[in-house]
C-alpha cells in the first residue's frame, strides 16, 4: 500500500500518520478529562439523575481507574452508560446485537460486548474503555501500532478492535499469528481492513 511521495502533496500514508490521532485518537482523547472526573470527586457528585421511569439501582464500579457510584435504571446497558452518562463515546453501538464487536470494552479482564451486557452486571468492577488505554496524551502501544501499521479505514470498528487485542494481549503478550486470526474473529470490519488488523496485533505484540 506504500506509495512514492509527490511534492506538494498529501499522500495516503503522510496523511494518515497525521491524523491518526484524529481517527484512533479522536476516540481516545477527551477535550477535558477533568470535567467528567473531577480530581477527589465520583461522578455521581456531578452528574444530573437520569430521568426515567424505570426502577432505579445503586451502581459502583471502577472506569478507566475512576471510581464512580450512580443510581441507574435496571435495564441500561454498559454501553449506554459509557456513552450517555459518563460521555465516553469512544466506545461505538454500530450493530446494538452484539454481533460485530464495536462496542467492547475490558470488564475485569475480559472483553466483552457492552451493548450486550447489563451496566449493573459491572456492579463492583472495573471497566477500562477506549479513553482509558492513554496515559496522558500518550497513545497505548497497541494504538500506535494501529496507526503504523494501518490496522483501519474509516476507523469506526478500530476502538472495539483495539479493546479485543488489548484483553487478548494481556493473556497472551506473544502470540502466534493465527491465534491472533482467533482472539479477533469477534470483530468485524465494514472496510475489511483484517490483514492490516492481525499486522497491528502483531506489531504490539513486540512493543509490549
Amino acid at each position: 500500500m506504500d506509495q512514492k511521495e509527490k511534492p506538494g502533496k498529501i499522500s495516503r500514508r503522510n496523511f494518515l500518520g497525521k491524523a491518526g490521532a484524529g481517527v484512533i485518537g479522536g476516540y481516545v482523547v477527551l477535550p477535558t478529562l477533568g470535567a467528567i472526573f473531577p480530581k477527589d470527586k465520583t461522578v455521581a457528585e456531578v452528574t444530573e439523575p437520569i430521568d426515567t421511569n424505570v426502577e432505579l439501582q445503586k451502581l459502583s464500579l471502577i472506569v478507566n481507574k475512576k471510581k464512580i457510584e450512580k443510581m441507574v435504571p435496571a435495564n441500561m446497558t454498559l454501553a449506554e452508560f459509557l456513552r450517555d452518562e459518563l460521555k465516553l463515546t469512544g466506545t461505538k453501538v454500530i450493530c446494538n446485537h452484539g454481533e460485530c464487536g464495536g462496542c467492547t470494552v475490558v470488564l475485569d479482564g475480559k472483553a466483552v460486548y457492552s451493548c450486550q451486557t447489563l451496566v449493573l452486571d459491572a456492579d463492583g468492577k472495573e471497566v477500562i474503555t477506549i479513553e482509558g488505554l492513554m496515559v496522558g496524551e500518550e497513545l497505548h502501544a497497541i494504538q500506535k501500532a494501529f496507526i503504523e501499521k494501518d490496522g483501519y479505514q474509516c476507523g469506526f470498528c478500530t476502538p472495539g478492535q483495539i479493546m479485543t487485542a488489548y484483553a487478548f494481549l494481556q493473556k497472551n503478550p506473544k502470540p502466534s499469528r493465527a491465534e491472533i486470526k482467533k482472539a479477533m474473529a469477534g470483530n468485524l470490519c465494514r472496510c475489511a481492513a483484517y490483514p492490516k488488523i492481525i499486522d497491528s496485533v502483531e506489531e504490539a505484540s513486540k512493543r509490549i
